[in-house]
């Protein structure tokens, strides 16, 4: 399945909403993160459509955050929710003067610090991930011998 892009050309909203040093102008949901949404966030609307218009919205009230100070890759929506993203630089057919686009590409969405406690450290969480999935396959590997 390809990815699907949701383009946010009207008269009345502004071109971009800023992010960081960011101007953001274009969301784009991968089917992976559409499949995490989905298990992780919401089961009722998870259309690629209800997803970016979640995300646009937030966006443009100044919810989203870094999840942390210099990072640029973990976001915070409204102080619960840990997405993934990267950007793309963008150049649009309509022209927005001279300031640098960006498209944003929502990578996956890890869960609610509210329901997922391990979510509030991120850092501590990958390190147990790695651990265990280290030590699952010393395991197996002894089961072989």
């Amino acid at each position: 399945m390809r990815d699907r892009t949701i383009d946010r050309l009207n008269n009345c909203e502004p071109f971009y909403v800023a992010l960081g040093d960011k101007n953001i102008a274009d969301i784009v949901i991968t089917n992976h993160a559409r499949i995490r949404w989905a298990d992780r966030v919401e089961s009722q609307k998870t259309g690629f459509d209800d997803i970016c218009d979640f995300l646009w919205d937030r966006l443009k009230a100044g919810q989203i955050k870094s999840y942390y100070k210099n990072g640029e890759d973990v976001y915070l929506v409204e102080d619960d929710l840990v997405m993934v993203a990267e950007f793309t630089g963008w150049e649009p057919s309509s022209g927005a003067g001279n300031r640098q686009l960006h498209r944003m590409v929502i990578v996956t969405f890890l869960g609610r610090m509210s329901e997922t406690i391990e979510l509030r450290d991120l850092k501590s969480y990958y390190s147990w991930l790695r651990h265990s999935r280290r030590m699952t396959l010393i395991k197996n590997s002894r089961k072989r011998r």
